[in-house]
């Protein structure tokens, strides 16, 4: 993945940390439960197709900014947190070249073959 793309994605990152800092929720929230999308990779466990899907979906952009303004909306600051986290997540795991996953395999994304 290119430098550019990389330094694109940790801005984004610190844009989620920034908006994170917004909310009254503790640090140890975030911190925790900052690798709970990840829980979308137990798809795999049934096959590449299904874990394609449940893992993009927790690592969807579009769903955090979508959760994360319906929180706004209904100034609910769980749904905010929650697409806080979502956004954070993914940012950071492009950062290190993990993007969203093709029905192929978990190594195939986005942004290109893992490994």
């Amino acid at each position: 993945m290119k430098t550019s793309l990389k330094i694109e994605e940790l801005a984004m990152f610190l844009l989620g940390i920034f908006l994170f800092t917004e909310l009254h929720i503790s640090w140890w929230w975030f911190v925790g439960l900052f690798l709970a999308p990840d829980i979308g990779m137990l798809g795999y466990l049934f096959n590449p197709k299904i874990g394609a899907v449940t893992y993009n979906i927790f690592h969807h952009k579009g769903v955090a900014v979508g959760l994360y303004l319906l929180g706004t909306v209904s100034e609910n600051e769980i749904l905010q947190f929650v697409g806080i986290l979502l956004f954070s997540h993914a940012s950071f795991d492009r950062t290190l070249g993990y993007g969203l996953k093709y029905n192929s395999g978990f190594k195939n994304t986005h942004l290109g073959k893992i490994g």
